[in-house]
């Protein structure tokens, strides 16, 4: 049998590696790698789980928390997006909270693409329906959406600012209607 030594075990490969697009009003480049868990838990178990998290748990919809690299979005009202931009161990993170949750490495499902510009609303706008406004949709805010035929979520990171997540498998679609919205937003 052949043996791995460590660097062979697993190397993860970036479905969008060197993308860059959009125009002069909405620039799109990759998010850097990140780990990410779905998390799943009852109403008792947030305060246990934000300490071992390092950040409360939001519990409203649209909202989100956000900490040293490390951001939790309200999926619903028991499920949370937590994405950590330092590749931590968000599984055992978890697992030192000692209450009963659901917790899914999605790491390798998701990548994400950053949306930024003064045109970023109208990009994302170019296939998601969402009311994007400051007003309707303000920083900090998320949801689950669509972008066309793709499932998102959608995280607003700023004034002019956005992540949007979508599935590795998905992400050559979203990337490409995106950048085509980007570049109508330019003009």
């Amino acid at each position: 049998m052949a043996e791995l030594i460590g660097a062979d075990l697993a190397t993860r490969t970036l479905p969008l590696a060197g993308f860059h697009g959009g125009s002069g009003a909405a620039s799109l480049s990759v998010a850097a790698p990140a780990t990410r868990i779905s998390l799943r838990a009852k109403p008792d178990a947030v305060a246990a789980l934000s300490g071992a998290l390092g950040l409360s748990l939001p519990v409203k919809a649209k909202t989100s928390a956000s900490a040293n690299g490390r951001h939790a979005l309200w999926l619903g009202p028991d499920e949370w997006l937590v994405i950590d931009e330092n590749e931590a161990d968000l599984m055992a993170a978890v697992a030192s909270s000692g209450v009963l949750h659901s917790a899914t490495d999605i790491s390798h499902r998701n990548t994400a693409i950053l949306v930024k510009g003064r045109g970023a609303e109208v990009a994302i706008n170019g296939g998601c329906p969402q009311d994007l406004s400051l007003a309707a949709f303000p920083v900090g805010a998320c949801s689950r959406t669509v972008l066309a035929k793709a499932e998102i979520v959608l995280l607003r990171t700023g004034e002019d600012a956005f992540r949007v997540e979508c599935w590795r498998s998905f992400s050559p679609y979203v990337s490409a209607l995106l950048n085509e919205a980007a570049e109508d937003a330019g003009n």
